[in-house]
């Protein structure tokens, strides 16, 4: 049997690793989009490869719109026409800066990958699974974040980005349900990755441990992959447009 594609972006380390990860030993073959191929996306191949999946790993630039269609182009002519993409890509809010004292230099880069970038690269994906008429099921999956709905004033820039991208789903949901293409958005909440581990982790430890996330424990990157290729295989058929918290229950409100 043909296995179907999944293209990730982001895919050589945290979120994107365990994402692809989840996707291949759910059946896919997988394409990686980075903004470098090194030692680590190299590292990535092997660990899908051997879980049985055809693999491929290309550079791109999200923030960079002219590389998109390219990017998109190396990764099909790879592994086949893509059947699930998985908008993961994005860069923190570093250093963290009161929203008194935000840049518009900052500002524009955080938006210019996590909602720009990520807004024009589904279009170009969009159009591609839309031109195809095919009966298997599809999907387009952002990874966004519980900085969608919740404040942090000294990562304004990535809160509205998260935000703004919590909408992009929407939006695609809506104009692309007609053909069949689902939609999905994921909010994971205290994921244990590189991009967390540059945050103040005691911090965190401890308004874990405070009961704000009810299962007391942080989030691992198999717990977004598993989600992740659950959605992508249609395990969740009549499912679009919403989000999914993957956040061990920190969104729950409490008294």
């Amino acid at each position: 049997m043909t296995r179907p594609v999944a293209l990730v972006t982001g895919a050589r380390q945290g979120l994107g690793r365990g994402i692809a990860l989840g996707l291949a030993k759910a059946g896919f073959d997988v394409a990686g989009l980075d903004l470098v191929v090194d030692k680590k996306a190299e590292a990535v191949v092997r660990e899908l490869e051997a879980l049985g999946a055809k693999a491929w790993f290309g550079p791109m630039d999200l923030a960079d719109l002219g590389c998109h269609a390219g990017a998109i182009d190396a990764a099909e002519a790879a592994l086949g026409p893509v059947d699930a993409l998985v908008n993961n890509a994005g860069i923190a809010s570093r250093p963290l800066t009161d929203i008194l004292e935000i840049g518009a230099a900052a500002f524009d880069m955080n938006l210019g990958v996590n909602l720009r970038g990520t807004f024009f690269f589904t279009q170009e994906l969009a159009k591609r699974m839309v031109s195809r008429k095919v009966d298997s099921y599809r999907s387009i999956t952002f990874i966004t974040s519980i900085a969608a709905s919740h404040v942090s004033t000294d990562r304004s820039p990535y809160c509205v980005s998260k935000a703004g991208l919590s909408m992009v789903a929407k939006l695609y949901a809506d104009r692309l349900g007609t053909h069949g293409i689902a939609v999905h958005e994921i909010r994971p909440g205290f994921i244990r990755t590189e991009m967390t581990g540059s945050a103040p982790a005691d911090k965190i430890d401890a308004y874990i441990d405070s009961g704000a996330v009810a299962q007391r424990r942080w989030g691992e990157p198999h717990d977004i992959g598993t989600v992740t290729a659950s959605l992508a295989s249609g395990a969740l058929p009549y499912v679009t447009g919403q989000p999914i918290y993957v956040d061990g229950g920190f969104h729950i409100p409490t008294a």
